[in-house]
């Protein structure tokens, strides 16, 4: 996680080193179950002018960000994950206004990696997770 000078900026350099290798395991192992669902999303997010910046909202207890896409156990996944972009982060004051620009510069590519934002107990950050290959 990249801290700036302002309190209200959260940024990630791709995936954070906070992420322990036990919670990107599990992240992982439910994000398959979800992967073609949240590619689809994204695309459908981008195609309709929504946002260029889609993000993912994936925790196991209720948040209060974004649009329910996928609860959780409605495929076999343990986690909920809710549709966002980078203007509720912005208006939330999770990305400072002055990192915009960072942050967007550092998002991977929408087709290739799908941006989650996850909420794990005292862990919230930004983790970037390939969509797998057809």
């Amino acid at each position: 996680m990249i801290n700036h000078s302002n309190e209200n900026t959260l940024l990630d350099d791709a995936n954070s080193y906070d992420v322990n290798k036990e919670l990107m395991g599990k992240i992982s192992s439910d994000f398959v179950k979800v992967a073609d669902q949240l590619k689809e999303a994204s695309y459908q997010i981008r195609k309709r002018g929504f946002s260029d910046y889609p993000i993912f909202v994936a925790s196991r207890r209720d948040v209060p960000m974004g649009q329910l896409l996928i609860a959780a156990e409605e495929l076999g996944n343990h986690w909920n994950y809710k549709a966002s972009f980078v203007d509720e982060f912005i208006q939330r004051e999770l990305i400072g206004t002055e990192s915009v620009d960072l942050w967007k510069e550092n998002y991977k590519a929408a087709d290739e990696y799908c941006c989650l934002f996850v909420v794990h107990g005292d862990f919230a950050g930004f983790v970037y997770i390939p969509f797998p290959e057809d």
